[in-house]
């Protein structure tokens, strides 16, 4: 015969799961360290910079 399984058990260690694969994913996605993220910033200020100063004024 089969093991008895306890539903409220399986339940909730099955939502521990999906959250520890959720977390996961966010973690990848959204943490970043500081220093990270302030690079990005200048090289995206940069980039504005060069497109800004590329622009043809028309008169």
């Amino acid at each position: 015969m089969g093991d008895v399984v306890n539903f409220n058990r399986a339940r909730k260690a099955k939502a521990r799961a999906d959250a520890k694969t959720t977390a996961e994913a966010n973690r990848a996605k959204f943490g970043r360290a500081k220093e990270e993220k302030a690079r990005d910033r200048i090289e995206r200020e940069r980039a504005a910079k060069v497109v800004d100063g590329a622009k043809l004024e028309k008169d």
